[in-house]
């Protein structure tokens, strides 16, 4: 009930899901909206398609204060959603709804993992490397000590290697500087705790132009940074994509040029769109939480869906937690 084109998108994506991946999607909404629009793709029940319907007859909107709605209003399609799963009837949640009541009703209703002080959410940056870049935290925790960031990277590192299907992930810590010496109080400490942690790939701090290199496949940083810098990169994406498109539609000479080159601006367009991801996962949960975007469409909601069978065939969250709770007893050690 949460995207911009909600219901449709979801309806969509859901059913292009169960068609593409042999997955069974509970749709959780107000049945007068989305029952309509089910009907009309051919829809005739529970278990069509793939399709379960369960009615939520609230939902919290996108310019909600956070805290009030999720206390308030129990019968919301994110907590029911969020219900259904803790309760075993899903491997993971999927919305493009209010981020931040997502994140507050996942922690509420799922819990975190054993050892996890803070849930993290990642997102995929493209790169001009084959593999986009896992960067984590991207706005779950604006501020953050030490030993969060050494939890990210383990969070990180399993996602990887898991869902994406790097070998031996290389994991960077985000400061202004390559030496250890450099960077603010927090990266400083962070350091030498993701240094000890023996089962990450950890190559030592890396810089904002970094980024986009492809260099490292995990960065690390607090949410606050994380947020700005993808806010700035998909800015960044949408202005220059407007601007080639400007420049190529100015002359009839590069309208010929344009359209010889057609394939390859394809094929980066397709590097560069977000729907290709799905959403962000929020590492650290009981299970798996995929947040979207607002603008969602049906191919996002569909590749959600999609990463969230892949997070739970490859056993991710249990990857996770033993990660977390082995550094913690070699700390001790």
């Amino acid at each position: 009930m949460g995207s911009d084109h909600a219901p449709h998108a979801e309806i969509d994506g859901a059913l292009a899901a169960t068609r593409d991946f042999g997955v069974g999607v509970i749709l959780v909404g107000q049945p007068q909206k989305v029952e309509p629009e089910l009907r009309r793709c051919g829809w005739r029940g529970d278990g069509d398609h793939g399709i379960e319907l369960v009615e939520a007859a609230e939902v919290i909107a996108m310019d909600e204060a956070v805290a009030n709605a999720v206390r308030r209003k129990k019968k919301s399609s994110l907590r029911i959603g969020t219900k259904l799963v803790s309760e075993g009837r899903g491997d993971g949640f999927v919305s493009a709804g209010n981020t931040g009541a997502a994140m507050a009703t996942a922690k509420m209703v799922l819990g975190t993992l054993q050892g996890v002080d803070r849930p993290a959410l990642a997102a995929m940056i493209p790169t001009k490397a084959a593999k986009p870049t896992l960067l984590l935290d991207v706005g779950a925790n604006s501020e953050c000590k030490p030993h969060h960031l050494a939890q990210f990277a383990i969070m990180g590192d399993a996602y990887s290697r898991s869902v994406l299907g790097t070998v031996k992930p290389s994991v960077g810590l985000m400061s202004i500087g390559e030496e250890e010496a450099k960077g603010n109080d927090l990266t400083k400490e962070a350091f030498p705790l993701l240094r000890q942690l023996s089962n990450i790939n950890f190559v030592g701090n890396v810089e904002g132009r970094d980024v986009f290199s492809g260099m490292v496949d995990v960065i690390v940083t607090d949410g606050f940074t994380g947020n700005v810098m993808l806010k700035l990169s998909e800015g960044l994406t949408e202005a220059v994509l407007s601007m080639l498109k400007k420049e190529l539609m100015a002359t009839a000479v590069t309208k010929a040029g344009a359209m010889l080159a057609k394939p390859a601006f394809r094929n980066i367009k397709k590097r560069l769109d977000y729907t290709e991801y799905g959403g962000a996962p929020l590492l650290g949960v009981n299970r798996i939480v995929l947040i979207g975007h607002g603008r969602s469409n049906a191919k996002a909601i569909r590749n959600a869906i999609r990463s969230v069978k892949e997070f739970s065939e490859h056993y991710t969250s249990e990857r996770i937690e033993h990660g977390i709770i082995e550094a913690q007893m070699t700390r001790v050690a």
